[in-house]
């Protein structure tokens, strides 16, 4: 562990210049006592550092100096592909390889690439989830990313929306997927390769090693999974009316101030009327009958409601 620390503060003031012993100790999570006799050891191993008092003091490597221990270890050679996604490397277990593995590959860089890779890390930011809702909780993420690491086959008990909601599945994991904030699991079984969400699965028991499908290419199953899953969403069609505010809410191009007709794709009666009811006033559906009565009985119902004097209740505290 030691020697690991040592060679992160040699790469931080490589890649810095200068650092203060209260910054290296923030840096590598250790007290500044223990950056003082880091540095200490690093002065008697023969390396060119020297400390300045003062406001502008603190420890730097003599002009020049580069050290040449920039070999990536193999958890940090995976990192450097989620580099894009701290979060991610974090939920693997890989968030300090992924630090250290741009350490690494910044002190490898020419003066200039690096002043160039700095400056792209401080204007650039990807953050994938999405919004109004909290990341999903994934117990089972750290088991299912080993069982991918070492291309073991596992049991995997599993909840899921029909009946039976709870079953248990042989699987061989052949990679591991973000979507829009959600892991995804992409396994091979008896019924042929499936995707199961993480935050779904309520246990993991490994078995036996397995070969992986001969050319399998998880990015490439991955596009052909959204393309079936995007023909699938969208089978029916509703007509309906937009204000010029609820056409644009629905991505529909409005061919007046007024009120514009479409037709625009539905997954379903039941998420259609969740969808349009949203609109409030800005959408009449028109067809399908039955989605026009779901709506309508439901607005109904809504004027009813709220047509009452709410009567007293108690207020839990």
């Amino acid at each position: 562990m030691r020697a690991s620390r040592l060679v992160t503060l040699l790469l931080l003031l490589q890649n810095r210049g200068r650092m203060t012993a209260r910054e290296l100790a923030e840096e590598l999570e250790v007290s500044v006592r223990t950056v003082y006799r880091d540095v200490e050891a690093l002065g008697a191993a023969g390396i060119p550092l020297y400390g300045a008092a003062g406001h502008a003091g603190g420890y730097r490597l003599v002009g020049g100096y580069r050290t040449r221990l920039t070999g990536l270890t193999a958890d940090e050679a995976q990192a450097a592909f989620l580099a894009a996604l701290p979060g991610a490397a974090a939920d693997l277990g890989l968030g300090e390889a992924l630090a250290t593995a741009q350490l690494k590959l910044r002190a490898a860089l020419p003066a200039e690439l690096r002043e160039h890779a700095e400056r792209i890390r401080e204007r650039f930011l990807l953050d994938a989830p999405g919004w109004y809702r909290d990341a999903d909780p994934t117990p089972c993420l750290a088991p299912a990313a080993a069982a991918v690491w070492e291309r073991r086959a596992a049991v995997l008990r599993y909840r899921r929306w029909r009946a039976p909601e709870e079953i248990e599945r042989r699987v061989e994991p052949y990679g591991l997927v973000l979507k829009a904030g959600r892991w995804y699991l992409v396994a091979g079984g008896e019924s042929g390769i499936r995707t199961y969400r993480v935050d779904q699965i309520l246990g993991i028991r490994p078995l036996e090693e397995f070969t992986a499908p001969e050319g399998f290419d998880l990015a490439a199953y991955w596009d052909g999974y959204l393309a079936d899953f995007r023909a699938r969403l969208h089978t029916g069609k509703a007509l309906v009316r937009l204000t010029p505010r609820g056409a644009h809410r629905l991505g529909v191009r409005p061919v007046s101030d007024g009120w514009t007709r479409a037709w625009v794709p539905i997954e379903s009666i039941d998420h259609a009327h969740g969808e349009f009811l949203r609109l409030g006033t800005d959408i009449e559906v028109l067809a399908p009958d039955e989605l026009r009565d779901r709506i309508s009985a439901t607005a109904r119902a809504l004027a009813a409601r709220y047509d009452r004097c709410p009567g007293p209740e108690p207020i839990s505290r």
